[in-house]
């Protein structure tokens, strides 16, 4: 299982926002650090503020900030809401033969289950928990 490019951009943008909280950080700035495209960025930020995790803010003074505290801000709700949940296998699409009999598509599933209810147990804010990440973050 692998996470978007979008998803992961998401994770970074909200976690450089939040170490670098007394001032508002604008799309290049992020850009630069991260080596991540204006136009990816662009839409990661749009969407994150469409569902309320920053604040935007144009023109002179604009940039963004977050919307609410670290931890409040469930990164597997974020996941949910920027990856969505399909099968991992979906074997009526497929048309298998064995669709009828095979226990794979449940072990998928059951395990799918566990990463999404395990990285519901974790914050923004925990994810800032290490010191040298932090550091790293901090402009």
């Amino acid at each position: 299982m692998q996470i978007s490019h979008y998803t992961d951009y998401a994770y970074r943008v909200l976690m450089y926002v939040a170490v670098n909280n007394k001032r508002r950080i604008t799309m290049a700035e992020i850009a630069a650090y991260y080596g991540i495209s204006h136009e990816h960025l662009r839409k990661v930020v749009h969407r994150l503020s469409g569902l309320s995790y920053i604040r935007t803010y144009h023109g002179k003074g604009g940039g963004m900030e977050l919307n609410k505290p670290p931890e409040e801000i469930n990164i597997g709700q974020l996941f949910l809401e920027f990856e969505g949940i399909r099968p991992l296998i979906d074997c009526d699409k497929s048309r298998c033969p064995l669709r009828a009999s095979c226990e794979l598509s449940c072990v998928f599933s059951r395990a799918q289950d566990m990463f999404i209810n395990e990285i519901k147990q974790h914050s923004l804010a925990d994810l800032l928990q290490s010191r040298s990440t932090v550091k790293k973050l901090f402009n």
